[in-house]
């Protein structure tokens, strides 16, 4: 009796909710079908919408380029990630499969959180007096002139009154520009600036209102962003960003009141777009272009994986950045077009922006529209890696063929720094005399000769193909006075020292083992100076026993770190007829980044250090701790165990 009064009572309500709506076919539709629940969109979004007219046109709106749910029962995300062909033609989820995806037989999902905020901040969307007070300019560089309209709209709702500074790339441009932001009831001032193609949004930003831009207490800053996918414009990223800084009042007045409240925040944006790799929160290719900005900044640099605003677009305390707005640029202090869709100074600054303003005290917080959350916690760089070996197999078995890499990939070093067999190599060569004092007076000594011998060998052959070992220690015998048999020793002796250290990644290589068992084609892929031998012995002390076919840059002459290798694996492919193929690795540039450039899939997972930062332990073995064989021996085999499994979650 009680089960039945569940029941109908459950049926009353829904019935209420769905004879209150102005009966929209599809919102009748999801209602019916439980797929929307207007009480749960309220309360997980923070908002209060009247009726679940107004909450469901909300959501179509936002899910076209958010990983919001309309209910427990549906997983957006999860929807567009299965049906890509919607994902690209801007198409809410929920809308598709009512309309035509459960006819078609498409797969869906329950709602399934990925990442819950340890910390989450209390934000109001009633706006306080003195959220009011703060003066904010909300910064545009406009490229492609239909933004003019899409950002003026962006702003109708917003909740306080604005100063608009505009970078504009045409002068043709600005009688649009000025009218139809004077248009807009919250902006107050229209300032514009006609702009040359230079230093991207950052330069205009910078060399036209640096100065400016200190008289304010926050300023926001968006740019014109597009992307192309599929012939079509996509302007997803775009939209994602646009929404949860300035278009969504409700957002806006939360954001607002937390920067009036909480003077130690100092960066707002929302956490990184959700259809990108997981590897974008990473420096990648751009540590080597930070140094003017470290100098200028008075900054170091420590971890791989970062939090910052992906795009560039961002909330900032003008004083969470004042190194960056106190000086005065020119057009001349950014590079010139055309310029590298990775790896350059603006692309380093754009990693800079929220560690600058952690250097300067402050914190970030960020938005996360799945659970409708603001936080300050950046462990959301590393979702993408929650994950299990159980579903990383059943993603791999969809290709045809499938490689690895090998180190921290499929083999892991017990103490985890990939020198220490060369100084303990050192150590023996000292303890042993084989070496003359003058020559190699410690076991650090031979390790930074190993180490230039390899460099003078690479650069003397111009960076093309690889190095063997043998050459590295016929040098090194040369350069010691050793005989040649000596040197072949030696080469013998490191590769058995770091041979005795290596040790599988159990779960990779049970997925490596089973791959084969169900007839897919496996290949490993590394870059190294050890031979085809010497790395087949590591991989079967390992525990892979499937056959493989194996590429070492040693002995193919090209490496995957400088796209050689990637290019002759495209060109394998294709004479195999373009079989299906996927990459996995733990190197984000040589293993993700590169071989995406050219079209090919990839798979990244953390290495060993990364997860050991994911997972919040301290930074060791960095710098010239790395070679201090008291930390080695300390932190290497904790960061050897925590590495065993790339998985967060598992």
């Amino acid at each position: 009796m009680k089960m039945f009064k569940r029941l109908y009572k459950k049926a009353i309500s829904r019935k209420n909710k769905i004879s209150n709506t102005k009966q929209d076919p599809l919102l009748i539709k999801a209602l019916e079908s439980n797929f929307f629940d207007l009480e749960w969109y309220n309360k997980t979004y923070g908002t209060s919408f009247a009726n679940a007219d107004e909450a469901f046109q909300d959501y179509l709106h936002k899910s076209r380029f958010s990983p919001v749910n309309p209910s427990p029962a549906f997983d957006s995300e999860i929807y567009h990630r299965l049906n890509i062909d919607v994902y690209t033609h801007l198409q809410s989820p929920l809308a598709h499969f009512l309309d035509n995806g459960q006819f078609e037989g498409r797969p869906f999902s329950p709602a399934v959180t990925k990442w819950h905020a340890k910390e989450v901040l209390s934000t109001s969307n009633k706006l306080s007096e003195k959220a009011k007070k703060q003066k904010i300019a909300i910064c545009l560089h406009i490229f492609y002139e239909d933004f003019i309209d899409r950002f003026a709209s962006a702003l109708m709702s917003f909740p306080v009154d604005v100063d608009v500074l505009l970078t504009l790339a045409d002068d043709r441009f600005t009688d649009k520009a000025v009218s139809t932001f004077n248009s807009v009831t919250c902006v107050k001032n229209v300032h514009t600036k006609t702009v040359p193609n230079r230093g991207r949004n950052f330069g205009p930003l910078l060399v036209e209102y640096a100065q400016q831009l200190q008289e304010y207490d926050l300023f926001c800053h968006l740019h014109s962003k597009k992307s192309l996918y599929s012939g079509r414009e996509q302007t997803q990223w775009s939209e994602y960003l646009t929404e949860y800084m300035i278009r969504d009042c409700n957002i806006s007045s939360r954001v607002l009141n937390t920067f009036a409240e909480e003077q130690e925040l100092g960066i707002y944006y929302p956490t990184s777009f959700w259809m990108m790799p997981g590897w974008v929160n990473h420096w990648t290719v751009n540590k080597p272009h930070t140094g003017e900005w470290l100098e200028q900044f008075g900054m170091e640099l420590s971890e791989d994986f970062i939090s910052y605003p992906v795009g560039g677009m961002f909330w900032a305390r003008t004083s969470s950045l004042k190194q960056l707005l106190e000086r005065e640029y020119q057009y001349d202090d950014f590079p010139a077009e055309p310029l590298p869709n990775d790896g350059s100074t603006l692309h380093a600054l754009e990693r800079l922006v929220g560690l600058l303003a952690e250097h300067n005290g402050y914190k970030q917080f960020f938005y996360y529209p799945p659970t409708g959350t603001f936080t300050t916690d950046q462990s959301y760089r590393y979702i993408q890696y929650h994950n299990t070996a159980a579903n990383t197999f059943e993603q791999l078995k969809n290709y045809e063929i499938i490689s690895f890499d090998v180190f921290d990939t499929l083999v892991r070093r017990r103490y985890f720094v990939p020198d220490y067999a060369k100084l303990l190599l050192g150590k023996e060569l000292i303890n042993q005399s084989i070496v003359s004092s003058d020559k190699i007076k410690t076991a650090h000594d031979f390790v930074e000769l190993r180490n230039k011998t390899e460099f003078e060998l690479r650069k003397a052959a111009e960076f093309k193909g690889d190095i063997r070992i043998d050459a590295i220690y016929a040098s090194i015998a040369d350069k010691l006075g050793l005989s040649e048999e000596q040197g072949k020793r030696l080469m013998q002796r490191e590769f058995e020292l770091d041979l005795e250290m290596i040790e599988g990644k159990e779960e990779m290589v049970d997925i490596f083992n089973e791959l084969h068992s169900i007839g897919r084609v496996l290949w490993v892929i590394s870059d190294s100076y050890y031979t085809r031998e010497q790395v087949g012995l590591m991989l079967r002390k390992a525990g892979v026993t499937a056959p493989f076919r194996l590429l070492v840059s040693s002995e193919e002459q090209k490496r995957k770190d400088n796209m050689s290798m990637w290019l002759y694996v495209k060109e394998q492919l294709q004479q195999l007829g373009n079989p299906s193929y996927l990459h996995i690795g733990d190197n984000v540039v040589a293993d993700a980044q590169l071989p995406g450039d050219i079209g090919l899939g990839n798979f990244h997972i953390l290495n060993p250090h990364d997860k050991w930062h994911a997972l919040g332990f301290p930074s060791v073995l960095r710098g010239k701790d790395a070679m201090k064989e008291e930390q080695i021996k300390k932190w290497g085999p904790m960061i050897f165990n925590v590495g065993r499994n790339p998985f967060i979650g598992e």
